[in-house]
């Protein structure tokens, strides 16, 4: 289960995301840089205990219009390899020391804990506390069989990301820009999540959907 250190953080996430976000092609600049607020989230577990996956809802509030953005995080205790450009940046953390954030979909271990949810292999826990589900994020799969395991290929767009499976069989698309009217018709499987709107009214939407072909 996901164990939460009550700690100080140097720099904190909001910090490092203030400075990371406006390098994602699917942010939405508003006026100066970015104004965040966090509006919810949830942890996966690492069956091997080394890795930490959290899901983070951040709410901009810099434009006309607040956007809210879901960021999959992964920490680590040393440089993952081959993922320089996924790196978030680095914090020290009062019980763990020195920890490398990165972007969750450039990191295997986020993928293979995300596609454990969708299988009803694991279950999302609590943000913020210690060996406590959460389940108010469900997952769905509706297809047979084995889901692939080889997402490599990861591609941005404006509103979201992408992860092909090198056998071009599947799909694993994560929704960025969080919206309430977001659906995963026809999807093979999905997970469905909720964020605090600015008047702390929880709304739900879909985080991300798997497609794969036949």
């Amino acid at each position: 289960m996901a164990v939460i250190h009550k700690t100080v953080l140097t720099p904190g996430k909001d910090e490092l995301l203030t400075a990371w976000l406006p390098s994602r092609p699917w942010y939405r600049p508003g006026t100066g840089a970015p104004q965040l607020r966090r509006a919810g989230g949830f942890r996966l577990d690492d069956p091997a205990g080394e890795v930490g996956i959290e899901f983070m809802a951040m709410t901009d509030t810099a434009g006309a219009e607040p956007v809210t953005y879901l960021v999959p995080l992964t920490y680590r205790g040393a440089p993952l390899d081959g993922a320089e450009d996924a790196l978030v940046g680095t914090m020290d953390h009062g019980v763990l020391g020195k920890r490398w954030a990165y972007d969750g979909c450039h990191d295997p271990v986020f993928v293979a804990g995300l596609l454990a949810l969708i299988e009803g292999r694991a279950q999302a826990q609590d943000q913020n506390v210690s060996d406590t589900a959460d389940p108010d994020i469900t997952a769905a799969l509706t297809g047979r069989g084995p889901l692939p395991t080889d997402f490599s290929a990861v591609t941005d767009d404006h509103g979201s990301t992408a992860l092909t499976a090198a056998s071009h069989s599947a799909t694993l698309r994560l929704h960025r820009v969080l919206r309430t009217d977001a659906h995963g018709e026809g999807a093979a499987g999905q997970v469905t999540g909720w964020w605090r709107q600015l008047d702390g009214t929880r709304v739900r939407g879909v985080f991300a959907v798997l497609h794969t072909e036949g």
